[in-house]
């Protein structure tokens, strides 16, 4: 099977039922299927072949769901580009992936006019679940940007997953406001709603000044999000929070950590446990919290169906249960190597377990916790650091917003923590230092703390420490 044979419970089963709204715009999933199915004759018309390269440099729009699915009923390998990026971003990704053709916004009304007079019918062509779908760079936080590359058989069993153990069914209402630039919005959000045929609103993005009005309107059930955004939630009036949380099912955090503060505010709020999630770029999504039983804060809960997990220490070693190491990975769900980078495929697997270069933790009920990076690993005077300890137990003070620590050279210990926050009020750096010294090992404590008014973060909201200012 391939991805169109799994869509097809929609685009067939559920052909005239309401599928998409945007901008005021609603479409069934017979139209749906009918214009990406002109747009897969208009690239064999223009010379694609199965394996080609499309990069989109859109924003989220009904034409990009036109293109993706275009590509994937023609073997086209669909390349989306973050709509951030700019010009240095995109010559890395163009030149890396070699596309047959670079689509940017101002060329989609031309592109959609071209394609009307072609069938409505779908076109032919020989590709199965193996064969690739897309390629997603990854964020490039440690070098330059990598593409890994995702077969149908990857985004299919990732949704799959998703659908049962969040029971999605056609009966649910979908807010996307996610990129569909990224995983998170098009692995989970855009597959999960094809193959469930849960009618969608699709944003151009999450803007909070009309959040209330959005989900006051629309009356969706479902909610994928990143923990920005939920922290932006937390800003809006108690009485339509009360309203919203009486017809949501669920919501859904991830791509980067979600503060147990915030989880626990929420439940405050709207009334809901947020279900907090694990996926990569690579991997799609690996484990989850469940939906029925304990959503345990701070945690990502339990590996998902098929998933194999080995935690490793830094030789390699299985680190002994309780003990932090590094994420190792097996399962369908796994993308089958980086694009044109055969060597930095082969290093980042190992027995066929992908590594993750994330450090986490197993509860002995199953439950795992993320520690951070590998790289973020801080090693002062012998001992092991974990920067993400600290930064919560920072984000728990009331006069912090937000907390990064990151390792500093040192003559005699090697590293130091150095901490950076962003304010709520103002707070002496002695006053946050002996809090720490009560709470935290002493060689935990952060030697210094920077305020800053904010933390570089990517379009997904995953702080990019990389960025920080130097001390």
């Amino acid at each position: 099977m391939t991805l169109i044979d799994l869509f097809d419970l929609s685009f067939q089963g559920r052909a005239n039922a309401p599928a998409l709204e945007f901008e005021g715009h609603e479409y069934t999933f017979r139209q749906l299927d009918e214009r990406s199915n002109r747009l897969a004759h208009f690239l064999l018309h223009q010379g694609f072949l199965p394996g080609d390269r499309l990069c989109v440099y859109v924003a989220n729009c009904v034409e990009m769901i036109d293109l993706y699915l275009a590509c994937i009923k023609t073997g086209v390998i669909f390349v989306p580009i973050n709509i951030l990026y700019r010009e240095r971003e995109i010559s890395h990704i163009i030149s890396d992936a070699k596309p047959k053709m670079l689509l940017a916004e101002e060329k989609l009304a031309a592109l959609t006019a071209a394609s009307q007079e072609f069938s409505s019918s779908r076109p032919s062509v020989d590709i199965d679940g193996d064969s690739p779908a897309g390629i997603i760079y990854t964020s490039g936080t440690t070098g330059a940007s990598k593409g890994a590359v995702l077969t149908h058989n990857n985004l299919a069993i990732n949704a799959l997953n998703l659908l049962t153990c969040w029971q999605i069914t056609s009966q649910d209402r979908f807010l996307l406001s996610l990129p569909l630039f990224h995983v998170h919005g098009l692995g989970n959000g855009l597959h999960c709603w094809l193959i469930s045929g849960c009618r969608t609103r699709l944003l151009k993005r999450f803007e909070y000044k009309t959040a209330e009005e959005t989900f006051l309107s629309f009356r969706p059930t479902l909610f994928f999000a990143v923990p920005t955004i939920y922290v932006r939630l937390l800003e809006m009036p108690p009485a339509s929070a009360r309203q919203i949380g009486q017809f949501m099912r669920l919501f859904v955090s991830g791509s980067a950590p979600l503060p147990a503060h915030v989880l626990e505010q929420f439940k405050t709020l709207y009334g809901h446990t947020i279900l907090e999630r694990y996926g990569m770029s690579e991997t799609l999504m690996n484990m989850s919290n469940p939906y029925v039983g304990e959503r345990r804060p701070g945690t990502v809960g339990l590996a998902l169906p098929g998933v194999s997990v080995k935690l490793l220490d830094l030789a390699g070693q299985p680190v002994a249960g309780g003990e932090t190491g590094e994420l190792y990975l097996r399962g369908p769900n796994i993308f089958s190597g980086y694009w044109q980078r055969e060597e930095a495929t082969r290093a980042s697997f190992a027995d066929g377990y992908f590594k993750t270069g994330d450090l986490a933790f197993r509860s002995p009920d199953g439950y795992y916790t993320l520690c951070g990076r590998t790289g973020d690993l801080i090693i002062s005077g012998g001992f092991n650091i974990y920067p993400r300890e600290i930064e919560e137990f920072l984000e728990e003070q009331s006069e912090i917003s937000e907390a990064a620590v990151i390792g500093l050279s040192d003559n005699i210990r090697g590293e130091v923590p150095v901490a950076y926050i962003v304010p709520k009020e103002p707070i002496l750096a002695g006053v946050l230092e002996a809090r720490c010294r009560e709470k935290l090992a002493s060689f935990k404590v952060p030697r210094t703390f920077i305020e800053v008014e904010q933390l570089p973060r990517n379009a997904l909201g995953k702080i990019q420490k990389h960025l920080l200012p130097k001390p």
